[in-house]
């Protein structure tokens, strides 16, 4: 199939099923796996055989390792080191002898159960790190915790490669590959003391290389000013290490990681990951459709249950171990489910290791094929694994009531002020009321945030605040006071408006998203609002004029004019509110008016030439004339 042909039916797959994939919930990995087991050649046959297209894809893995060794400074992998070394390690050996004990118990010779419970004791590192990403778990203890398994089994398949050929009981094939990881290594035929030593060479040129010799040039290209430069030798950085592993028989993958890792500290490396960003998306794309289009749908029709009970019982064993594992090592159950349930699957090095394995007579072609399919599907059921396990925790949450603090059980009876909310915005105000010795009952409905709070020495109590009864439990009948600081903006309102029927004359303030539900909170009974936002992009904008150049007090009187302004037009505006096209009018009208005059107010506060000017030097004089008037001022009266 002509080339561009073949990019057109990849791509378009792609763009189609993804999307649907994401709106019905089941992540961009599904979508890629479903288009590739659509388009491959044991469905529609649109693309022909995937094998030098998964060659390429594999690259995308490549690229992931390298962009996550940037992440990770040498000082975080070895504080890392009990996830990668204790629970990696425990890992790949427990799920191995898991495997190889239930492939004897099937028949098998012990070498070969052996050799298949190392094989399927890989999990995918692309489609766990992805579906960790987009289930926003890449940076919390499940994260790391998997991240350091899969880093261990990358490290593991170097001695697997070793270990495999010696448990060979069946002639190879004549035609074998000797090589491994997709390819030849040079120093295959080389005695073990050599091997060893140019593994320690090609690592030692990595380090070396990634320190000494890469920031020179890159630092020598920047100064080229050319983009597309930058871009390329950072894809010949990724593409040469994954060369000179692959020569020496480690994982190319390995070595990207390594390189990322010693480039970490470097001072180009946003610049790195920014350039390299898009072509990890598009590669790991490419590979998981290949991966899809890998799947013998015909292997899967003729025996249908012998791969559903090989798919089942990998997940199940590799969960059943791994989850034991997780909590032995000290995580908590819900913890240890969601490792469990990414790394349930086989991997892409399995595809390697059992072609590698055919080759070396250890696993007969028939054998390997089943547990080819039974690996791709296993991939491809891991994000339907994830969602699975994602709603029955929530059935779990929901069944299993938790332990809340008695919602009246008020220490305080009488209190000046009713803060409903105590998330990042109500806390900044409850703490600067209760400094200045006012009285303050807080409610909240986050237990998490309750708990954290309390470990603090925070007392917040459990309770929907929108309840008149758990309210008047709390003394706001007596409080002079109502703060409405929730996250939620309907039932901000809601409270706002029950609260003022229920007590015409309790002050109300309100936290707003932005100006229309701040509209909507004084339309409904609040005495004033605070936009969320507002005064702290105030802040930060008063922050850059004064490293853009003005002094403090420019800077501040400027927001001052600025902050002034808008409130005025605030209230210029609330009468038209809920009249859109007249809102949306006078909205315009203002905003040229309000430009108009704060460029006015502003000129003389800004540097320059011209009528109304303020430059520094005339702000000086008058500052020094204000000094002497006021000593001499003092010298009279004296």
């Amino acid at each position: 199939m002509p080339f561009l042909l073949q990019a057109l039916v990849y791509l378009g797959a792609a763009v189609i099923s993804v999307p649907i994939a994401k709106r019905l919930g089941l992540g961009s990995v599904l979508g890629y796996l479903i288009a590739g087991v659509v388009i491959g050649p044991f469905a529609l046959s649109l693309v022909g055989e995937q094998t030098d297209v998964m060659k390429f894809a594999e690259f995308g893995v490549v690229i992931l390792l390298f962009l996550i060794g940037l992440e990770v400074q040498p000082s975080t992998l070895w504080d890392m080191r009990k996830a990668i070394f204790g629970f990696g390690g425990a890992q790949v050996v427990g799920t191995s002898a898991a495997i190889a004990g239930v492939s004897m118990l099937l028949g098998l010779p012990w070498q070969t159960a052996l050799a298949v419970g190392m094989v399927l004791a890989m999990s995918s590192t692309a489609i766990v790190l992805q579906t960790l990403d987009e289930k926003g778990l890449r940076q919390g203890p499940v994260g790391r915790a998997a991240f350091g398994i899969l880093l261990l089994q990358d490290l593991a398949v170097i001695p697997m490669f070793a270990l495999l050929p010696t448990l060979a009981t069946i002639a190879p094939p004549v035609h074998a590959e000797a090589g491994g990881h997709g390819g030849a290594s040079l120093v295959t035929h080389l005695p073990p003391w050599a091997q060893g030593l140019a593994v320690f060479v090609a690592v030692g040129a990595v380090v070396g290389g990634g320190r000494y010799l890469v920031r020179p040039i890159f630092r020598f290209i920047a100064e080229a000013r050319l983009r597309e430069i930058f871009t390329a030798a950072a894809l010949l950085i990724v593409v040469g290490v994954a060369s000179i592993m692959q020569t020496v028989g480690l994982s190319p993958a390995l070595g990207a990681f390594l390189a990322g890792v010693v480039l970490a500290e470097s001072e180009f490396r946003r610049e790195l990951e920014t350039d390299i960003e898009p072509f990890r998306g598009l590669l790991l794309g490419l590979f998981f459709i290949t991966v899809g289009a890998g799947i013998d749908l015909k292997l899967v029709a003729s025996q249908p249950l012998t791969l559903i009970g090989l798919v089942l019982g990998l997940m199940v064993l590799k969960f059943a171990v791994m989850f034991g594992l997780a909590r032995l090592f000290g995580a908590p159950a819900r913890g240890a489910a969601a490792v469990a349930t990414a790394l349930a699957q086989g991997g892409e090095f399995a595809f390697v290791l059992l072609s590698f394995t055919v080759g070396a007579g250890v696993i007969g072609a028939t054998l390997a094929a089943l547990l080819t399919a039974a690996v791709a599907v296993s991939m491809a059921l891991t994000p339907v694994a994830m969602i699975l396990y994602e709603r029955i925790a929530q059935a779990l949450d929901a069944a299993i009531p938790k332990q809340v603090p008695e919602t009246g059980d008020f220490a305080d009876s009488e209190p000046d002020i009713i803060i409903a909310g105590f998330g990042r915005f109500g806390q900044i105000t409850g703490r600067l009321l209760t400094a200045n010795g006012f009285r303050s009952t807080v409610l909240d409905s986050d237990i998490e945030q309750i708990d954290l709070l309390r470990r603090f020495g925070r007392r917040v109590h459990y309770g929907d605040a929108t309840r008149m009864d758990l309210l008047r439990a709390a003394g706001i009948e007596r409080a002079r006071m109502l703060i409405v600081a929730l996250d939620d903006r309907e039932k901000t309102v809601e409270l706002v408006e029950t609260a003022r029927k229920a007590f015409p004359e309790l002050v109300i303030l309100a936290r707003a998203w932005d100006r229309r539900h701040a509209y909507d909170l004084l339309a409904n009974g609040a005495d004033a609002v605070e936009r969320e936002t507002f005064e702290a992009a105030l802040a930060l904008g008063t922050t850059a004029l004064q490293k853009l150049g003005y002094r403090a007090h420019r800077a501040h009187r400027a927001a001052g004019i600025f902050r002034r302004h808008d409130r005025k037009s605030f209230e210029d505006l609330r009468p038209v509110w809920g009249q859109e096209e007249a809102y949306i009018l006078a909205s315009r009208d203002a905003a040229q008016t309000m430009d108009k005059l704060l460029t006015a107010d502003l000129a003389r506060l800004r540097p320059g030439d011209g009528a109304g000017a303020w430059d520094t030097a005339s702000l000086d004089e008058e500052l020094k004339e204000r000094a002497e008037r006021e000593a001499a001022r003092r010298e009279n009266a004296k």
